[in-house]
C-alpha cells in the first residue's frame, strides 16, 4: 500500500473496534494478545505508580495513559538485535520485548536490584538484555543517538535498525534537526517516531509550530513521512512494518507522527487542569487505544468479557506483587556508588570509601 500523504492520518480501527478488513495487518493472535496485555499492564502500571508517588514512596511519575499504542504497536514490528531509543513514557517498549514488570520496579525505587544502581532519576527505564537504551530527561538527546547506532550497524554491515521515540516539543529541538538531516542525507536505518499528543507540557502544539502537520517536516530532509491514529494499534503497525521494511532494506529512515493524547498530567509534578479543559479530556476518552483493542479482539472471538477480566485480575496482582518485591529490597550500598565509573578508584576516592565504610558499615545506604 502506498503511503498516504503527510497531511493525511491513516486510520484502521476506529473507537468502537470496527476496521478496515483491506488494511488489516496480518498480526499472528499471539502476538494481539501479547500487545494487548502489554497496553494494559502499562495503565496499571502507572495507576499504582502514580499512587506510590502520592504516599511518598517513589520520587516522581512519568505517565503513559492514553499512549500505550503508539510504543506497543511500534515495537511489536522490531526484530530481536535492533535497538530503541525512547523518551520516557515508552515502559510498554520494555514489556513487549520481555523485561519485568519487577525491574521496572526496582528503577522507580532505585535499588541494589536496579540496573542503574539508584543513579537514574524515576523512569528512565532501560535495559541492555532487550536493546532499549537509557532515556535522558533533556528533549530530544535521543534522536541523534538512534542515528548514529542505525550508522554504526550500516557500518558494520548489520541489518540492525533504530527505532527512537519523541514527543511533539522535540520537533522544536536542535537534536531533532540535526538528527533528521544526518538520517536524510546518509540513508540511516532509523525510525522516528513522534507521539503528537497535542501539548509540550502545557504549550500546545499549534504554539510551536505554523507548520499543518509535524511529519511535514520530514520532507525538508528527504525523509518518508506518514501520519497516523495514534490510538489505533493497527494503524501504529503497520507504518511502522513498512518504515522497518524500509530502513533494513536499505532504503533509509522514515517519520511517522502519531496522533495521540495524554490521559493524565505531563507529570507527577503536572496540573493538567491549568491549560487544557475536562471537555477536551472526556473527548479523547472515548479515544482509548486500549478499549479499542479490547473491542477489536472481541470482534475477532480472540477475547470476551471473562477473559478481559482475567486479564486485568492477573495484571493487578502482577503487579502489586512486584511493588511489594522492589519496594522491600534494599538500597545500593554506598561502596557501589563508583562502580561502573573508574577501572580503578583513585587512591583518594579509596581511602574516603574505607573510611566512610568503617565508620557507618558495610551495608550503609544513606540512611
Amino acid at each position: 500500500m502506498e503511503l498516504r500523504k503527510e497531511t493525511g492520518m491513516l486510520q484502521i480501527l476506529d473507537i468502537e473496534g470496527n476496521f478496515r478488513k483491506e488494511l488489516e495487518p496480518d498480526i499472528p493472535e499471539e502476538l494481539l494478545l501479547r500487545m494487548y496485555r502489554t497496553m494494559a499492564t502499562v495503565r496499571k502500571f502507572e495507576e499504582i505508580s502514580m499512587g506510590l508517588q502520592r504516599q511518598g514512596r517513589i520520587g516522581f511519575y512519568i505517565g503513559a495513559a492514553g499512549q500505550e499504542a503508539c510504543s506497543v504497536g511500534s515495537t511489536a514490528v522490531l526484530g530481536r538485535d535492533d535497538w530503541i531509543f525512547p523518551a520516557y513514557r515508552e515502559p510498554g517498549a520494555l514489556l513487549l520485548r520481555g523485561e519485568t514488570v519487577l525491574q521496572l520496579f526496582h528503577q522507580l525505587f532505585g535499588n541494589s536490584l536496579d540496573y542503574n544502581k539508584g543513579r537514574q532519576m524515576p523512569n528512565h527505564f532501560n535495559s541492555r538484555k532487550v536493546n532499549v537504551v537509557t532515556p535522558s530527561s533533556p528533549i530530544a538527546t535521543q534522536i541523534p543517538h538512534a542515528v548514529g547506532m542505525a550508522m554504526a550497524a550500516r557500518i558494520m554491515k548489520r541489518k540492525d535498525v533504530a527505532l527512537t521515540f519523541f514527543g511533539d516539543g522535540a520537533t522544536s529541538e536542535n537534536d531533532f534537526h540535526s538528527g533528521m538531516n544526518f538520517a536524510g542525507v546518509f540513508k540511516a536505518p532509523v525510525i522516528f517516531l513522534c507521539q503528537n499528543n497535542g501539548y509540550a507540557i502545557s504549550l500546545p502544539t499549534r504554539r510551536q509550530t505554523a507548520a499543518e502537520t509535524l511529519v511535514q517536516k520530514a520532507v525538508a530532509y528527504g525523509i518518508p513521512g506518514e501520519r497516523v491514529d495514534g490510538n489505533d494499534i493497527l494503524a501504529v503497525y503497520s507504518a511502522s512494518a513498512r518504515a522497518v521494511e524500509r530502513a533494513r532494506s536499505g532504503g533509509g529512515p522514515t517519520m511517522i507522527e502519531a496522533i495521540t493524547y495524554r490521559l493524565g498530567p505531563h507529570s507527577s509534578s503536572d496540573d493538567p487542569t491549568k491549560y487544557r479543559d475536562k471537555e477536551e479530556v472526556e473527548e479523547w476518552k472515548r479515544k482509548d487505544p486500549i478499549r479499542r483493542m479490547a473491542l477489536y479482539l472481541r470482534r475477532k472471538g480472540l477475547m470476551d468479557e471473562r477473559s478481559e477480566k482475567k486479564i486485568g485480575d492477573e495484571i493487578d496482582s502482577e503487579i502489586r506483587a512486584a511493588a511489594k518485591k522492589a519496594e522491600g529490597t534494599p538500597r545500593p550500598p554506598v561502596e557501589s556508588i563508583f562502580e561502573n565509573v573508574y577501572s580503578e578508584m583513585t587512591w583518594n576516592l579509596r581511602e574516603e570509601m574505607e573510611e566512610t565504610v568503617q565508620r557507618y558499615g558495610a551495608g550503609y545506604t544513606g540512611k
